[in-house]
């Protein structure tokens, strides 16, 4: 006996999506069905429409966010001409790129009983609710905490409990692992896969870090289903992951997308098998001396910046003052020096019995010299961000000091800078000195610098997640500062933009400044950091070259962090070229965009 397939929970036909003042529409001609329990995940460059494809499922574009929408646009057999934002919520689950954007109460646990109480359901049955989604999601010891204490990626954890508590229709998921460290990431997958076998929702997965998302599985660790969009938001392929993957490797690559490695190295040697096969093994050895063979897609690399991994710094937990400039080879005055530092979170609620909050790090001797680029690296909560505000003097100190010129900060939430209403008055604001002339030629430097000229008129909260963080580093470095520090600067990026911020960060300390850098992508970390900053409950647990860190099994074990296999293999095999083989394999993807032509369709 036959049974009827169960409708299609979305049902996007030729939906095309167009911004005021933009003169392409973001989406173009999209055609997309997703039935109960089937996972789809979205590929494309930053700016292809990927999130605005997630807001014209959701109905806060047209509802909420000004655009005019074409085609038709249906969710649990409701189009959103009859539905508002807020009906169609009843069946959706939403983890959004920034998920303090959604936070309402003060309490993790008022946070997932809201929804629940929007729902009508049995009062009796919320506390359970409540604690299966945080324990889906790994993040049951949260529970009773603060909202406004949470760090980054303790937000996606509950961000993602809050949207599996009502158990949708649909699942939602735009950049979920973003701030999240490697156990964070493998939490969110395992929650994901729990998910749809317990309550079978439609899941959209949009990610960059799809290498972190697959974990070892390598491509079949990512959903069944692939659709690939192109920068104009058409869609390029559709169809199963392994297919889209194997089939359009080479133009995802050429136009800048990250790749899951197995499908990165087969985009450029032909060759499958990841690691494991001679050929692609061969491709990596080759360029720790020379600029790699001939690649199959016969896209010619840009001339490789990478020179010798050299670093001045000595073992792990140097004393102060023995990190120095690399090209001077003697430790100089530091820019920036840190003192027996004590760091702590601004605490949401003060207390008569102890109005000071408990300090995250302490003890921290921390010394930047010019030409550096430290990367701060440490589990989700341990303290990161708030140490990277207290050396920019946002946060004041628990107890030490902070010595040095005031730096310049780029922070995880691009919006917390933003304050003018168009791209370039963004760029421009806090400019004083020179002529209106010297100001106009820095602002068009930077809209150049950071591949914002076509958005100069637009107003930074429209712009998507990876325009943001251009836009943010773009401010920032309008301004003279000698030390900048960047919290999580590729959060959101795809690879091509990954590159040119890395560059960016590369030329600030080239330049004779230094950069401080919190980041989760270890990826970019390996190719770019001089040095390694770890950090563990408390305190700092190794402090050295990128190469001895990295290659610290132990600290890095104490500090929750696993690597991504790439750079685990190249520590083992290439640990004092690892900047030389990263870089010049990021040179392998063309600075200009290529053509991506159809390849496959479902």
């Amino acid at each position: 006996m036959r049974t009827t397939p169960p409708p299609d929970v979305v049902d996007l036909v030729g939906v095309t999506v167009s911004f005021p003042r933009r003169d392409e529409p973001v989406l173009t001609d999209l055609t997309l069905r997703l039935s109960p329990g089937e996972q789809v995940v979205i590929l494309g460059a930053s700016g292809s429409g990927k999130s605005t494809l997630v807001h014209t499922i959701t109905g806060v574009v047209p509802h909420t966010v000004h655009a005019e929408l074409a085609g038709e646009v249906t969710v649990a057999g409701t189009t959103t001409e009859e539905t508002t934002v807020v009906e169609r919520s009843r069946h959706l689950g939403m983890v959004a790129q920034d998920p303090s954007s959604s936070v309402c109460l003060p309490v993790v646990e008022q946070e997932l009983a809201l929804p629940l109480e929007n729902h009508a359901v049995e009062p009796a049955a919320i506390d359970g609710r409540i604690g299966a989604a945080l324990q889906a999601a790994g993040a049951a010891h949260l529970r009773t905490r603060a909202t406004a204490a949470l760090s980054g990626g303790e937000s996606q954890r509950v961000a993602l409990a809050a949207a599996l508590v009502t158990e949708p229709d649909v699942l939602l998921l735009d950049e979920p692992t973003s701030m999240l460290d490697p156990d964070g990431v493998a939490a969110v997958r395992e929650a994901l896969g729990r998910a749809v076998e317990t309550y079978r929702p439609a899941v959209m997965l949009v990610e960059h870090r799809l290498d972190e998302w697959a974990g070892g599985a390598g491509t079949t660790g990512l959903p069944g289903r692939a659709l690939a969009l192109d920068e104009t938001g058409r869609v390029i392929a559709d169809g199963p992951t392994d297919v889209v993957l194997r089939d359009c490797a080479r133009d995802l690559h050429a136009a800048g997308c990250w790749l899951p490695l197995d499908a990165e190295l087969q985009a450029l040697t032909g060759a499958d098998g990841g690691l494991a096969h001679p050929e692609n093994v061969a491709y990596l050895d080759s360029l720790v001396t020379s600029p790699g063979p001939r690649l199959v897609n016969d896209v010619p690399t840009r001339q490789s910046c990478a020179g010798p991994d050299v670093s001045p710094h000595g073992a792990n937990r140097a004393p102060a003052g023995a990190h120095g400039d690399a090209s001077a080879g003697a430790p100089g005055v530091p820019l920036l020096a840190a003192r027996d530092l004590a760091v702590a979170r601004p605490s949401p609620r003060r207390r008569r019995k102890d109005p000071r909050p408990p300090a995250l790090l302490t003890g921290v001797d921390l010394e930047v010299h010019a030409r550096e680029v430290v990367a701060i690296l440490g589990a989700n909560g341990v303290g990161k961000s708030t140490l990277l505000l207290t050396l920019a003097g946002l946060l004041p100190p628990r107890s030490g000091t902070v010595d040095g010129p005031r730096p310049g900060m780029v922070f995880q939430n691009a919006e917390h800078q933003f304050v003018a209403n168009t791209v370039r008055g963004e760029i421009a604001h806090g400019l004083t000195t020179g002529t209106d002339e010297d100001t106009d030629r820095i602002v068009e430097r930077q809209l150049r610098r950071h591949r914002l000229t076509h958005l100069a008129d637009q107003n930074p909260f429209r712009l998507s997640g990876g325009e943001k963080r251009r836009l943010s580093l773009a401010a920032m470095l309008a301004h003279d500062r000698p030390v900048l520090l960047a919290d999580e600067p590729t959060l959101g990026l795809d690879r091509r933009d990954t590159i040119a911020t890395a560059a960016t960060l590369r030329e600030v300390a080239g330049s004779g400044g230094a950069v401080v850098l919190v980041s989760h992508d270890l990826r970019t970390v390996a190719g770019l950091a001089t040095r390694v900053v770890l950090l563990g409950p408390g305190g700092l647990l190794a402090d050295g070259t990128t190469a001895e860190v990295l290659g610290d099994e132990t600290a890095l074990a104490r500090a929750g962090l696993r690597l991504p296999a790439l750079v685990s293999w190249l520590v083992s095999h290439h640990p004092h070229r690892l900047r030389t083989v990263l870089t010049r394999l990021d040179d392998a993807v063309p600075r200009r965009e290529q053509p991506m032509t159809p390849s496959v369709r479902r």
